[in-house]
C-alpha cells in the first residue's frame, strides 16, 4: 500500500492543532509540526505549541527540537519532515502535518532546490535596514514587499546574491518530503475574519496568563542575536519593550495582537494563491469531521 498523509493548514489561531489531534486519535496518526516557529524549544507558549497533555495523547514530532540560537530553514525542515514521514509510514501510521507555514507544505510535496549560501555580510546589511527601507528595497527588486520582516530579509538577500527570486528555488528540484504515490488528504481551515480576530485576542490573553512574560524573560536572558528567527516570534518584541518600561503590558498585548492579525492576513493571501485545490473548511470542527469523512471514503479506516 502506498503511504498516506494528511495536511492541515490555516491561519494562526484557526484551530489546526485541535483538528490534527482529533484525527490522529481516530486514525492512528502522528502529528508532525509544519510551523516555522514551533520548532524552537525556547517558546512553547508564545508559539502556541501543543501542551504536554496534548502531546501525551498522541505522538508528536518536530516540535521544540531546535535551539533558539539556530537559524532553522525550510530546507532543513524538509529533510526532517521527510525522514519523519518515512518512519511513520513504515510503522503503519499516518503522518498528520499541521502548521501555519505555507511554504513548508509546498516544499513537502514539491521539493526544494538548494539555495546558494548568502554572504553573511550581505545578510547583516539587509537585516540592519528598518522595515520601511526594507520594503522599498524589495519593491525595487520586483519582490513581494508584503512579507514579514524575516522573509523579506531572506528574499532580498537571495535576490541580490543570486539574481533569482527565492520562490524560483521552491518546487524546482530536490527530493520532496512525501514519497511519490503518497495518498494525500489536504484541509485548509479558513475562519470568518471577525471570528478569527476574536480567537487571536483570546489566545494572547491566555498566553499572558500561562506565563508568556516569564518565557520572554528567559529568552532575553540568553542575549541571542536579535536577528535570529526566534527573536522575531509574535509577542517577543512587544513584551520585551514592556519589560524595559518603554510601553505598558496592555500596549504590548495590543501590539502583539495587531502583528498576529496582519500575519494571519498574509497567511490567507498565500493560501488563496497556492492552496486553491485544497478542501477549505470554516473551523476546526469542520476540519475534523471532513477529514474523518474523507478518510473513510478512501477506506483508510
Amino acid at each position: 500500500m502506498n503511504g498516506r498523509a494528511i495536511l492541515i493548514a490555516g491561519p494562526t489561531a484557526s484551530g489546526k492543532s485541535a483538528a490534527a489531534l482529533f484525527l490522529a486519535e481516530r486514525l492512528g496518526g502522528v502529528v508532525v509540526n509544519a510551523d516555522s516557529m514551533q520548532v524552537y524549544r525556547d517558546l512553547r507558549i508564545l508559539t502556541a505549541r501543543p501542551d504536554p497533555e496534548e502531546e501525551a495523547r498522541v505522538p508528536h514530532a518536530l516540535y521544540g527540537h531546535v535551539d533558539g540560537a539556530v537559524r532553522h530553514s525550510a530546507g532543513r525542515w524538509l529533510e526532517e519532515a521527510g525522514a519523519e514521514a518515512r518512519r511513520i509510514v513504515a510503522e503503519g501510521r499516518i503522518p498528520i502535518f499541521t502548521g501555519g507555514t505555507g511554504l513548508y507544505f509546498r516544499v513537502l510535496e514539491e521539493g526544494i532546490a538548494e539555495v546558494p549560501d548568502v554572504p553573511e555580510d550581505l545578510r547583516r546589511e539587509i537585516a540592519a535596514l528598518d522595515i520601511g527601507d526594507l520594503r522599498a528595497r524589495a519593491r525595487a527588486l520586483g519582490l513581494d514587499a508584503g512579507l514579514d520582516r524575516q522573509r523579506l530579509v531572506r528574499a532580498v538577500a537571495v535576490r541580490l546574491a543570486t539574481g533569482r527570486r527565492l520562490e524560483e528555488f521552491h518546487g524546482s528540484g530536490g527530493r520532496p518530503g512525501l514519497p511519490p504515490g503518497t495518498d494525500v488528504l489536504r484541509l485548509f481551515i479558513a475562519p470568518e475574519r471577525e471570528a478569527l480576530v476574536r480567537r487571536i485576542e483570546r489566545r494572547f490573553d491566555g498566553m499572558l496568563e500561562r506565563g508568556a512574560v516569564e518565557e520572554v524573560e528567559r529568552l532575553l536572558a540568553r542575549r541571542l542575536d536579535p536577528s535570529l528567527p526566534v527573536m522575531k516570534a509574535h509577542g517577543v518584541r512587544n513584551i520585551a519593550a514592556a519589560l524595559r518600561g518603554d510601553i505598558t503590558m496592555e500596549e504590548a498585548a495590543q501590539g502583539a495582537v495587531t502583528e498576529t492579525r496582519q500575519y494571519a492576513k498574509r497567511q490567507m493571501t498565500w493560501a488563496r494563491k497556492f492552496m486553491r485545490g485544497w478542501t477549505w473548511v470554516e473551523d476546526a470542527r469542520s476540519a475534523a469531521e471532513s477529514g474523518l469523512a474523507l478518510a473513510r471514503e478512501r477506506e483508510w479506516c
